[in-house]
């Protein structure tokens, strides 16, 4: 983990930390309550990486440098991620093309 970035490491060690919640019920309750939260800190997490991929292009960077600044995608995707285009829109949008044929 020392290769992220320490926000990265914090909110992995904030997860693990439901682990060590000795009392099941507590434990249960806790995760759901962080389970039921999440689908709003996604959302704002791929607005903020949106945001900011946004800033890079503007800032002029390519598609693809962009595309390995974020672990390897491809252009394609990095242009997806700056248009706000998620993985289940993808999907979706592949079915429906196979779908067709």
């Amino acid at each position: 983990m020392a290769d992220q970035p320490e926000e990265v490491t914090r909110l992995v060690e904030a997860i693990k930390a439901f682990e060590s919640i000795a009392d099941d019920e507590a434990c249960a309750v806790a995760v759901s309550q962080a389970l039921q939260n999440w689908p709003d800190h996604q959302s704002a997490l791929r607005q903020l990486r949106q945001q900011r991929v946004q800033a890079l292009k503007a800032q002029g960077m390519t598609w693809q440098e962009i595309g390995r600044l974020l672990g390897g995608i491809s252009a394609a995707r990095a242009q997806q991620i700056a248009a706000g285009v998620s993985g289940a829109q993808r999907r979706k949008a592949e079915a429906a093309r196979q779908a067709e044929e």
